[in-house]
């Protein structure tokens, strides 16, 4: 082979390799941690629907400073131990600057830990459990209600609208069902309200058990600190052994598989949820639009508050690209997406305490009656002064 064509071939091939570096350089991965398969995988779909909504929409204004966005969608199967493998991935991927998730607080907890001597950044978008921020993580930021927000609004309306005396609480045993049911139950308790019981359960399709001992104490209402799957089985034969005691539960609750799991059982409902109906929210609707014109069905809560998590990220990282000149580093964005306020979302503005914890939002109750669900009431929270 002539000096002169293998001069050429190894000039092509140092110029492939530089231009496949320079797009592996200029290229910022978003990362979704939530379950696609499985009994909700609905909701960890509609989490990861949002963040790649949010991501088409930014995309041109990371491309004026020669970024380019990916997603890439983990299913983490709703199993902290299958979570946590996905966050070591996560953590391995230099390029992955944020995380979207995970949508379980069982998930999130030991995930975030994974990531924390990463610096990748979590804005989560539906954990509540205490635990997730109370650890002090630099890494972690959420922009829903903690539990000790969302029980306490439940138990308000438990006890204010319903005017239940006696209240039986059931949990499903997870960090997220565990920890609703009890801040429910101490609000209860110190309001003066009976709680008959806060009984965990595992069960998925037999609730006979549960529902003989329901209909022996007689409740005023019934909580479930759960999600929708399980309490829709729930819900089918409680109302199908003709116990039409109302049953509160939290945003696990605010999916439209509950109706379907649930049927006729699916009335005299009520869920405290971050994300307003999109009817009620004027800028949701563009966003409804867009998302049924991107994905071919209608957005539930999940989807928005996915979106808007994401849309926190990326104007996060967006600003620290814009200091730094080029892609920035992951404690930049750490530091960035921390420490600013993001106006304009579906769910208002977005403001963190030192801890990572939205400082206000809206939580919304939820009534399902015959089927259908509508807007209840509004509640105003904020987070514990930290």
């Amino acid at each position: 082979m002539p000096a002169s064509t293998r001069f050429t071939m190894t000039l092509a091939a140092l110029l492939l390799a530089q231009s496949a570096a320079h797009a592996q350089q200029t290229t910022i991965k978003i990362a979704t941690l939530s379950p696609l398969s499985g009994s909700i995988g609905n909701l960890g779909t509609q989490v990861r629907n949002g963040t790649d909504l949010a991501i088409r929409e930014a995309a041109p204004d990371f491309a004026k400073l020669g970024l380019k966005l990916q997603l890439v969608p983990f299913d983490d199967q709703a199993d902290p131990a299958t979570g946590t493998a996905a966050a070591r991935k996560i953590a391995a991927d230099r390029q992955i600057l944020a995380v979207i998730g995970a949508l379980n607080s069982g998930v999130t907890i030991p995930a975030s830990a994974a990531l924390q001597s990463s610096h990748v950044v979590m804005v989560n978008s539906s954990s509540t459990a205490n635990q997730v921020t109370d650890r002090g993580l630099k890494n972690v930021n959420r922009i829903v209600p903690r539990d000790d927000a969302q029980g306490p609004a439940g138990a308000s309306f438990i006890r204010g609208t319903l005017k239940a005396k006696k209240v039986y609480i059931l949990n499903d045993k997870t960090a997220y069902g565990e920890g609703l049911a009890a801040e429910v139950e101490r609000s209860l308790k110190a309001a003066g309200v009976k709680v008959i019981v806060n009984e965990g359960t595992e069960e998925k399709a037999d609730f006979s058990s549960v529902v003989a001992k329901i209909r022996l104490q007689k409740p005023d209402a019934i909580y479930f600190g759960g999600v929708y799957n399980q309490v829709g089985v729930f819900l089918r034969q409680l109302r199908g052994a003709g116990i039409t005691a109302p049953l509160v539960g939290g945003d696990g609750l605010d999916s439209g598989e509950l109706m379907k799991i649930a049927g006729a059982g699916a009335t005299n409902v009520y869920f405290t949820t971050t994300a307003a109906p999109v009817e009620s929210l004027p800028a949701a609707r563009a966003f409804a639009a867009s998302y049924r014109k991107a994905f071919a069905m209608a957005p539930q809560g999940f989807a928005m508050f996915g979106y808007d998590a994401a849309r926190v990220a990326l104007r996060g990282i967006l600003s620290a690209a814009k200091a730094a000149g080029k892609a920035p580093t992951r404690q930049q964005v750490e530091t960035a997406v921390r420490s600013g306020t993001y106006s304009g979302l579906l769910s208002g503005t977005v403001a963190f305490n030192s801890v990572g914890d939205r400082r206000a939002a809206n939580l919304y109750v939820m009534n399902v009656t015959a089927g259908k669900t509508k807007l209840s009431t509004t509640v105003s929270v904020k987070a514990p002064v930290k």
